[in-house]
């Protein structure tokens, strides 16, 4: 991909990586061509500006695998979510810290919601003191890394896990 040059010389760098000099453009696009590769404006702000004689289409495959290669040794983590109501009932509550201890086993962060709806709201103790025992059971599988606080009709906590 030879990008159109309108300058009459450009500081040309070759493909090992050596300065070839000051060259007319022309003159640096036939030695480009001569050696099959392209010229290729590297810094078009420098006064000349600089090409380099590459293989562009090597050269952007070659980013691509890099690229690829450090998304590859990069962990992704979720936010996975657990919805409780204040009148959750006990055992239904301790099936979900089982499930929120596996997501921070597997490396995943977890947003604790309890929701209230209508007059609950009168009544939030009981989503509060829900929300204690859920934070306590996970002090040692997770940190708390969002302290309970009412969002609009909800109460949130985020729990990261313990590196």
């Amino acid at each position: 991909m030879n990008r159109a040059i309108r300058v009459a010389e450009v500081r040309v760098i070759d493909s090992e990586g050596e300065q070839l000099g000051i060259l007319p453009t022309p003159e640096a696009f036939r030695k480009a061509q001569d050696l099959g590769y392209d010229l290729v404006e590297v810094a078009p702000n420098s006064q000349p500006p600089v090409c380099r004689i590459m293989d562009y289409g090597k050269y952007k495959y070659e980013l691509s695998k890099k690229e690829h290669q450090s998304r590859r040794h990069q962990k992704s983590t979720q936010v996975k979510e657990i919805k409780l109501r204040p009148r959750t009932d006990k055992h239904d509550l301790e099936i979900k810290i089982r499930q929120i201890k596996g997501f921070l086993a597997e490396g995943n962060k977890t947003k604790v919601t309890v929701t209230f709806r209508g007059r609950e709201m009168a009544n939030q103790t009981l989503g509060r003191t829900m929300m204690t025992k859920v934070v306590g059971e996970l002090a040692e599988a997770g940190t708390i890394e969002y302290a309970p606080r009412m969002e609009g009709r909800s109460l949130i906590a985020v729990v990261a896990p313990k590196h």
